[in-house]
């Protein structure tokens, strides 16, 4: 088996058996990355295939970092920014989500999410399907992604404070999702005493 950073180097060359390795090799990783973006499993894959093809094709302009052992590190980065950047463009195409409320950031609170934090993946990603279009890939962006409030006002075209209430409203509503779900557990759990 090609080590990592001779697959790297083949895919530079275009060789097909390290983009076989490199594909194989990341293509849950970056299918992870598009559903946070896109619920339907088939528009997950194309979209997938799309970063591979936008991948291999750009993959010059992937720096290496100085040291091998943080090679696959680095390129998982910049796949991911890759792939969601893809996952933007497609749902920027759909033109489902753009649409920019009129109220300002100040007449949203702030909140604190610190339950979130506890989650694991398969509720986290059942709670964010959920949330609005627009709510979902802002929250995706920001707190998973890292992208800044700039960044993405500049990518989706809509100011920074829709940004910032979009986020706001994404992290309230995953705040009363999670809520239910205790909720919904605990009395599950009540039921299930009770029965025996």
């Amino acid at each position: 088996m090609l080590k990592f950073e001779d697959a790297i180097a083949g895919c530079l060359r275009n060789d097909n058996k390290s983009k076989e390795m490199v594909y194989k090799s990341f293509y849950g990783y970056l299918m992870g990355v598009i559903l946070r973006y896109v619920e339907d499993r088939n528009d997950a894959e194309e979209l997938v295939n799309d970063s591979f093809i936008k991948i291999f094709k750009n993959i010059g302009q992937f720096s290496s970092p100085k040291y091998n052992d943080q090679l696959q590190k680095a390129f998982k980065g910049w796949i991911a920014k890759i792939s969601s950047r893809t996952a933007i463009d497609f749902l920027r195409g759909k033109k489902t989500f753009l649409y920019v409320d009129d109220i300002t950031e100040a007449q949203q609170p702030l909140t604190e999410l610190s339950a979130i934090s506890q989650l694991n993946v398969q509720d986290m990603m059942k709670m964010l399907n959920k949330l609005p279009e627009t709510h979902k890939l802002v929250f995706n962006m920001y707190e998973i992604e890292g992208f800044s409030h700039e960044e993405i006002s500049n990518m989706l075209n809509i100011p920074e404070s829709s940004c910032r209430v979009y986020l706001t409203r994404a992290k309230n509503k995953l705040r009363a999702l999670y809520k239910n779900s205790l909720i919904n557990a605990y009395e599950s759990t009540n039921i299930q005493i009770r029965k025996t």
